[in-house]
């Protein structure tokens, strides 16, 4: 949890009063307050600072982690006031991640530090591109708020407002995010629609056939289209599994903790790819 210091409040305290008396005291300690704040998160290697330019990998991926939650934190605000069903949602991603203890205090502590008006976005978006540097980790981040943000099995227009913003910042094109959010409410459906729940509990097989919709949305899970070919789909499978390969997303600094939701991508990837080519008759 990070630690803010208190010099910032007594300078500010004693200044305020010294110019307005008992409101000069409340303003002072209000802007001695943030002071503080900001300088902890520069000494902590907070969002603004992404673990300094001498940061271990471990050093690094905690402020990935942090700046995800914290991102998240501030997408549950996008709609005005944050509801429980919003902290709810946050607290769904922790359990498909196994956050316990620690990590999932500072998961908590992260996406509360989000919800705070003065929380800065922008900073924080840049580091992460800056500091993150790889296009499989950044479009990590990007999904993982994409989840966020459909958890609830709606897309508010503030929320869809809000994803072009992180995107953008990220280096993703508005055609970019628009495909992975078909791909996301797509996935939504499928996992909605008990495939990848049955092609786990099957072992890898399927016991009723899908819908005209279903196969649909398996398409649209690989981020193509419904009358592709053999070769298209084999393409787009074989190029999503790279990119959310969980061995290949550790080599390239995720953080541990989100290893789960890598391997849950994958297993969807994989569902959604042995029902297409169960249905179309291809190996």
């Amino acid at each position: 949890m990070q630690k803010t210091g208190i010099w910032g409040k007594i300078i500010g305290a004693l200044l305020g009063l010294s110019i307005g008396k008992l409101p000069g005291l409340l303003i002072g300690l209000f802007i001695g307050h943030q002071f503080d704040k900001a300088y902890a998160r520069q000494m902590n290697g907070g969002f603004g600072g992404f673990g300094g330019k001498n940061a271990t990998n471990a050093e690094r991926q905690a402020e990935f982690f942090n700046a995800c939650f914290a991102t998240m934190g501030h997408m549950a605000k996008a709609k005005g006031r944050v509801t429980e069903n919003e902290i709810r949602v946050a607290s769904t991603i922790m359990d498909r991640m196994g956050l316990q203890g620690e990590s999932r205090r500072q998961a908590q502590n992260a996406f509360r530090e989000g919800k705070e008006d003065n929380f800065p976005l922008e900073e924080t978006l840049n580091r992460v591109r800056s500091r993150a540097g790889r296009a499989d980790l950044l479009q990590f981040f990007l999904e993982l708020q994409i989840q966020a943000a459909f958890a609830d099995g709606q897309l508010h227009p503030k929320e869809r407002e809000l994803l072009h913003v992180i995107a953008r910042y990220l280096g993703f094109s508005e055609a970019q995010l628009e495909q992975r959010l078909q791909m996301q409410e797509a996935a939504f459906r499928f996992q909605q629609g008990g495939f990848h729940q049955q092609y786990q509990q099957q072992g890898g097989g399927f016991q009723a056939p899908p819908t005209r919709d279903q196969l649909a949305d398996a398409f649209k899970v690989l981020g193509v289209n419904d009358d592709a070919s053999a070769q298209e789909v084999k393409r787009a499978y074989r190029k999503q599994m790279n990119e959310h390969h969980p061995d290949k997303l550790a080599a390239k600094g995720l953080p541990p903790e989100m290893m789960e939701i890598a391997k849950q991508k994958t297993q969807e990837l994989q569902a959604a790819y042995d029902l297409i080519r169960k249905e179309k008759g291809f190996k």
